[in-house]
């Protein structure tokens, strides 16, 4: 186990040097001047040069990124080109936001798509398979701007039930879960529907299998074999699921935190891109990244603790 988790992280650095160099790169070759939009549209060509040669960019591509690099690996993340902040500082403050809407809407996912997925296992070809086929169909398919924008109109709007947009609270708090319900219903109804579809398959698979004929043979009660014997065995793919999801919320609150107006790393990384403000885009996503990857590591160490057979010392 603890080989298996030096080797990760040492694959970890490897893949966040790859992604810092694929986003220093993309940064640098998409359209646009950070200097000239730091500048302003009436600066003439001298000052614009001049703010190039303070900001390091009249140098060679690979030098700028040997620069950068060098810098990252000392936990330095560089400056901002528009307010001059420390980008560790900007990520830090706006982190526990992000962090709190990915919870939330994993939480929301994970409780809607485990009871759908096996009651849809269970009441196979009923009208509750249907409707949960159905809600996971519709759970993938919907844009989240559309869903955020309509639970707007409808709760905060009309009924006035809930607040509009706006994070400032931790989310285990009663303001906080106020404020996050319509963003973590949102952003977690598409987790919630893949995984409904992976509980259901993983549920119909294990209570075919002999050892829960077996059960039931023995008269073991329905409630003893489903909540022992086949949710256990069948929650290795499902947490795999959970955990691909968990990463893929905390990189993807960039639309939600924008219509619910939440002041997250999603909403710092897109003013950051319209700004062309390359060390604040590059830090974000590092961040975002090493995230994605620990989580799946994680994912990993749970594996163990959910089925002893599983092993990582060969």
């Amino acid at each position: 186990m603890i080989s298996m988790i030096i080797r990760r992280l040492f694959q970890l650095v490897l893949l966040l040097i790859g992604i810092s160099f694929l986003v220093f790169a993309s940064m640098h070759l998409a359209p646009g001047d950070p200097a000239s939009i730091i500048a302003g549209p009436t600066a003439s060509s001298s000052d614009i040069d001049a703010i190039k040669e303070s900001l390091g960019l009249k140098k060679p591509f690979l030098v700028q990124y040997w620069d950068y690099l060098k810098n990252v690996l000392q936990g330095d993340l560089g400056y901002s080109y528009q307010t001059k902040q420390s980008v560790s500082e900007a990520i830090a403050v706006r982190f526990p936001n992000t962090l709190n809407l990915a919870i939330a809407s994993i939480i929301v996912a994970v409780v809607i798509g485990l009871v759908a997925g096996i009651i849809s296992a269970l009441k196979q070809n009923s009208w509750l398979d249907v409707f949960s086929t159905v809600f996971s169909l519709g759970g993938i398919s919907i844009p989240n701007f559309w869903l955020g924008s309509i639970l707007i109109l409808v709760f905060a709007v009309n009924l006035q039930m809930l607040p509009v947009g706006g994070l400032d609270a931790p989310f285990w708090t009663i303001e906080g879960m106020q404020q996050l319900i319509l963003p973590a219903i949102t952003l977690g109804t598409g987790s919630a529907a893949m995984i409904a579809r992976m509980s259901r398959s993983s549920m119909l698979e294990v209570i075919q299998a002999d050892y829960v004929r077996t059960a039931r043979a023995k008269g073991v009660k329905e409630k003893s074999i489903i909540g022992v014997h086949a949710l256990k065995n069948a929650m290795i793919p499902v947490i795999t699921v959970i955990g691909v999801n968990f990463g893929a919320l905390l990189g993807g609150t960039i639309i939600t935190e924008q219509v619910f107006a939440i002041n997250g790393v999603g909403r710092l990384m897109i003013d950051a891109i319209a700004s062309r403000d390359f060390p604040m885009v590059q830090g974000s996503v590092l961040l975002v990244a090493s995230l994605f990857v620990l989580v799946n590591l994680i994912v990993d160490i749970i594996y163990v603790f959910v089925d002893p057979r599983i092993s990582y010392d060969n």
